[in-house]
């Protein structure tokens, strides 16, 4: 992918829900990090009358629109979460204006600052093979149980909702087969700072050689 070969660090943060991606992320915009929120994009790009939304409503019809026109996304999460074919179409609308977003977003971070560490958070990162997009990967983990845990109190569901919803991605221990780097969000905040800052440090490291490579 052409932006890896500048003189930058792109990193892909992934986790499972309710782990703990934007209180990381938030860390290592304090230590200097451009943080972009994949959730963010994804959100923009289902604005009423873009592209994608068009393609959704025309798909599920007007019954998934607000009074305002913008989608209905608890009504939507519901009827994709247990219709592989709908979550698929639904994919299909939304992932490449997703990627094409962030893309556009990592470059003009770019523009603005040719050596910085860019930090994409990706909730489903491995599951839609965006890997190659970055040349690091880190997981934001916490055990299932703290997941439950705090999904059940964040979103005010039950503890069987909130199983099902873990149980439909992808095992957060067979993420961690997959990543770079690993952060255990189980602890104390300050337990987590001290990871990050560690892999702070790496990642500038890794920059460096980067850049080294690119003179």
């Amino acid at each position: 992918m052409v932006l890896k070969k500048k003189k930058s660090l792109l990193l892909g943060i992934t986790g499972g829900i309710a782990t703990g991606k934007s209180v990381v992320a938030e860390m290592f915009r304090e230590l200097g990090a451009f943080i972009i929120d994949s959730d963010l994009v994804s959100r923009r790009v289902v604005e009423p009358e873009k592209p994608a939304w068009k393609e959704i409503v025309a798909y599920f019809g007007e019954g998934i629109l607000l009074e305002d026109r913008s989608l209905n996304r608890r009504l939507l999460s519901e009827m994709v979460f247990s219709d592989p074919e709908k979550r698929k179409r639904l994919e299909e609308y939304t992932h490449p204006r997703i990627r094409e977003e962030i893309l556009r977003e990592i470059q003009h971070h770019l523009l603005k600052a040719p050596e910085a560490i860019i930090a994409v958070i990706v909730p489903l990162l491995f599951e839609v093979h965006w890997e190659a997009l970055f040349h690091k990967t880190l997981l934001i983990y916490a055990p299932k149980e703290i997941q439950l845990q705090r999904l059940m109190v964040r979103d005010r569901i039950s503890r069987e909702r909130a199983l099902r919803i873990i149980d439909s991605q992808m095992p957060i221990e067979e993420k961690r087969l997959y990543a770079d780097f690993i952060i255990d969000n189980s602890g104390s905040l300050e337990e987590t700072r001290g990871q990050v800052e560690k892999v702070w440090k790496i990642l500038q490291a890794i920059r460096g050689e980067l850049r080294t490579k690119t003179l």
